[in-house]
């Protein structure tokens, strides 16, 4: 864990993700903001929960990877310890399939890491404001959403997933085996064979090998 002194001033900003480059950088490139202060930067659930628990950031920046599971979880968490504390997710996963999923468990935006510098000190100015922040693309994609209704093919069927079922699908389309997604989450192989199959129903694919095609294609083409 990667703790500075707290100070008085400015917006005391804690940073979650499992890659330290992108710690690093998006801590020197918020620090380029009078306002704006990182003060915590740590890879996982369980030291951005130390964190919360032992001191009290006033802005949460989360990543959906982390070392120890799912970013959705520790917004649950944060969400339900510090109701209050605002979150911005920044991922590399596409903001179709997990923009509304991260409102729901508690962020209030949603931000994709290839984004400009602008973007993420805008992003944060606005949560801060009391606004949601996502991109004018997914604004549009979510009203269009609610506009069209009906039936949206395989992204409807894919954002059907469980959290979980679309964690499995992810690691899926990167080629993960069974055995091998089941260590990355913790899980047993025969608990991953049943979200598995619960994919396959979910997205009316007969077989694994069309599975991993489909998963592949879509996490590939990812724009």
């Amino acid at each position: 864990m990667d703790t500075a002194e707290t100070t008085t001033q400015g917006v005391k900003i804690l940073i979650v993700d499992d890659h330290p480059i992108v710690l690093e950088g998006l801590a020197q490139l918020l620090s380029r903001e009078p306002d704006l202060r990182v003060e915590w930067r740590v890879g996982g659930i369980a030291e951005a929960m130390a964190v919360c628990r032992a001191h009290r950031p006033d802005f949460a920046i989360v990543d959906i990877s982390l070392t120890d599971g799912s970013g959705l979880e520790l917004i649950r968490q944060i969400h339900a310890h510090t109701p209050a504390l605002p979150i911005l997710v920044m991922s590399m996963h596409d903001e179709s399939l997990y923009a509304d999923r991260v409102l729901r468990a508690g962020a209030q935006g949603y931000l994709m890491k290839h984004s400009a510098p602008k973007h993420i000190t805008g992003a944060i100015r606005t949560i801060r404001a009391g606004e949601i922040y996502l991109s004018e693309k997914m604004k549009s994609a979510m009203l269009d959403r609610v506009l069209a209704g009906g039936d949206g093919g395989i992204a409807s069927a894919i954002s059907s997933l469980s959290d979980h079922e679309l964690e499995i699908f992810q690691l899926i389309g990167s080629g993960l085996k069974k055995s091998e997604i089941a260590a990355r989450l913790n899980r047993s192989v025969n608990t991953v064979e049943a979200h598995r199959s619960n994919i396959k129903k979910k997205l009316n694919v007969g077989s694994s090998a069309e599975l991993a095609r489909v998963a592949f294609l879509h996490t590939h083409n990812q724009n």
